[in-house]
């Protein structure tokens, strides 16, 4: 696990809990978001629900030109960085410092997979600046939302460049997750794309990570 940056140390720990949503294109992450943050939502825990890239204004203007522009990979990977950056500061920090539980639909795993693992960029390198860009913040939890990586394309919604560079690609990006998740398996949980309705596959993950995030599963949930 990386040491934070000086800039943390001393820094209060946030309240809330800060979850995390990967996978290939087309895995249903979105949807298991809304379901999932429903539920939270039911059992009256405040829940913010974001994305990368974006989930600020300035975050936002830089992942349309991130989802539209071809680009030199590197200059994809710092362009992720400055968004993540801004999107920490503006959105994610102050709802965790108040006591929220912060969704996102992507993170800093999703730059090790696309631009280490598929584009090639070095994988350590791609850490680093994780680290520097998120201020050695990490996720207390990443649900890898899994999915055979054409099937994922098939059944995509959301048309982007990541998408059109095709089933290899996508095939690289998913190795990539693996490999983040070998490497801090406490961190991750892994569920299957499309295995129940939104609403189970939100009720089942509750059942697994609840606990760890402060809210407890009803009596008969899975576990």
């Amino acid at each position: 696990m990386s040491k934070p940056t000086p800039k943390t140390r001393g820094r209060k720990p946030p309240r809330g809990s800060f979850v995390t949503f990967e996978g290939t294109e087309g895995a249903g992450k979105s949807t298991l978001i809304a379901a999932f943050a429903d539920l939270l939502r039911s059992r009256g825990r405040e829940t913010v629900t974001t994305r990368e890239p974006g989930g600020s204004s300035v975050a936002e203007k830089i992942r349309a030109v991130i989802l539209n522009e071809p680009m030199h990979p590197w200059t994809e990977a710092f362009l992720y960085e400055a968004a993540r950056a801004e999107h920490l500061n503006q959105t994610i920090r102050p709802a965790l410092e108040r006591g929220a539980i912060v969704l996102c639909d992507r993170f800093t795993d999703s730059t090790l997979a696309y631009q280490g693992a598929a584009r090639g960029l070095d994988w350590n390198t791609l850490r680093r600046l994780n680290d520097i860009a998120t201020d050695g913040l990490k996720p207390k939890l990443t649900v890898f939302v899994d999915i055979d990586p054409g099937r994922g394309l098939r059944d995509a919604k959301d048309p982007n460049r990541f998408e059109a560079e095709g089933v290899a690609f996508q095939t690289k990006v998913r190795k990539g997750f693996l490999r983040a998740m070998r490497e801090e398996p406490k961190r991750f949980v892994k569920v299957t794309a499309r295995s129940g309705t939104p609403e189970t596959m939100a009720a089942e993950l509750l059942g697994k990570i609840g606990r760890r995030i402060g809210v407890e599963a009803k009596t008969g949930a899975k576990r």
